[in-house]
């Protein structure tokens, strides 16, 4: 839950943007924002703009750059167009936005930007920016692990919200955070996280978090990250991931789940396909905890196909002991059931990471995955760890590829 601890001001009411000099609007309802200067706070009146009922259309404008200086709530909006061609730069003033950003108590998490209501359209046109400006970010957290990094954008409660045509650069942690949303599209969002300094590397940069969501689609996009490219978080349901081109990253994730005493997260009804992956950490993965003292929950009905992988360290993999030693998981093992899950057409090469193990499907103890499928598969590691090794634990595999795999392990 959001721990709310802000007030609206007057600045929210009454069509007070008109005071604004740098808002112009028109007769038709368009907005347009300039930017108050290089070193002034634009977020002012950005909010005013998308709050206001006059403002049907907010445009910022073609090599047009607003500051994000403060905090920006834009929740409640209701058929709102907002043509974002120039930049938002959110500047990197660490002691403000530790303090201030809007905090969630999931995972700590925290955000520049909610944005939320019905009907709501961002559209980049090709040449809108989101600049989270993380090297700041980055190297600060090379030397204090426990700082609190915000999002760039939030979708927090939103209904029917394409956002579509965007770049966006250096997050200091996700990019994107879909929170309570339902009917939300992601559609040609180019993603790029890098760091310029060697000892503090772009952490945590996740392409966009899922929780409690329904009907979400992302699709048609270019992630360049250090971390999970899409994660699917806690009560995520009915998710179309498609034509992604995912470059550094940890996977396509389901969870991790499960981990949280009392709680029970559920995943379900969710198709990643037509999925390229180069240079990753993994590439179609669900992980789960175990252990004596942790949660549980349900990933059902999860599809994997079409993924090329290239270079990538665990292309096909399933943990449901993560985090948790092998006593721990055969002496508790997970109360995450894993059911009804294709893993389909993968096919590639891995990075040798893991010698000559290609794919890992390592399930709990006492029947915790079941109706697993997996067909078409062709992976490969690099030849001197030639031929491939298929792994797997606890589970009755199906499928065409099914052959690949031994016996599986009983623990």
């Amino acid at each position: 839950m959001l721990r709310l601890s802000f007030l609206y001001g007057c600045l929210l009411l009454c069509n007070s943007w008109l005071a604004f000099s740098a808002i112009i609007a028109d007769s038709s309802g368009t907005c347009t924002l300039s930017s108050v200067g290089s070193n002034g706070d634009d977020s002012p009146n950005v909010e005013a703009a998308f709050k206001s009922p006059a403002c049907n259309t907010v445009v910022i404008p073609l090599h047009t750059t607003l500051n994000v200086a403060t905090r920006l709530n834009t929740t409640g909006l209701a058929n709102k167009r907002i043509n974002l061609q120039g930049t938002l730069r959110f500047l990197p003033d660490i002691s403000y936005w530790t303090g201030n950003a809007f905090f969630f108590d999931f995972q700590n998490s925290s955000t520049f930007w909610l944005l939320g209501g019905n009907d709501i359209i961002v559209d980049g046109g090709g040449t809108g920016i989101l600049d989270g400006i993380g090297q700041p970010w980055y190297d600060a957290f090379n030397t204090n692990a426990t700082l609190a990094r915000p999002i760039i954008l939030t979708i927090f409660q939103g209904t029917n919200v394409i956002v579509q045509n965007l770049q966006m650069l250096n997050s200091p942690m996700w990019f994107n955070f879909i929170n309570e949303g339902h009917n939300v599209t992601f559609a040609n969002i180019n993603i790029s996280a890098s760091s310029n300094v060697s000892t503090s590397a772009a952490h945590n940069t996740d392409g966009w978090d899922i929780y409690r969501s329904d009907q979400v689609v992302l699709r048609d996009s270019v992630i360049n990250n250090d971390d999970d490219c899409v994660s699917f978080k806690p009560n995520s349901t009915n998710v179309l991931v498609e034509n992604l081109d995912c470059t550094g990253s940890h996977g396509i994730s389901v969870g991790s789940l499960g981990q949280f005493p009392g709680v029970f997260d559920i995943v379900e009804n969710v198709v990643a396909q037509n999925i390229r992956m180069t240079n990753a950490q993994n590439g179609a993965r669900i992980k789960c905890w175990a252990g004596s003292n942790v949660g549980s929950g349900s990933v059902k009905n999860v599809t994997f196909v079409d993924f090329i992988e290239t270079n990538v360290d665990n292309p096909l993999i399933i943990d449901q002991c993560y985090m948790t030693s092998a006593s721990q998981c055969t002496a508790f093992p997970s109360n995450t059931f894993i059911t009804d899950v294709i893993f389909q057409n993968i096919s590639g090469t891995s990075s040798g990471a893991e010698k000559s193990t290609v794919a890992s499907l390592n399930c709990s103890p006492n029947n915790r995955c079941s109706g697993l499928i997996v067909n078409d598969i062709n992976l490969s590691p690099p030849a001197k760890f030639a031929p491939a090794k298929f792994s797997c634990q606890n589970v009755v595999l199906q499928g065409n590829s099914m052959s690949l795999f031994p016996n599986c392990t009983v623990t």
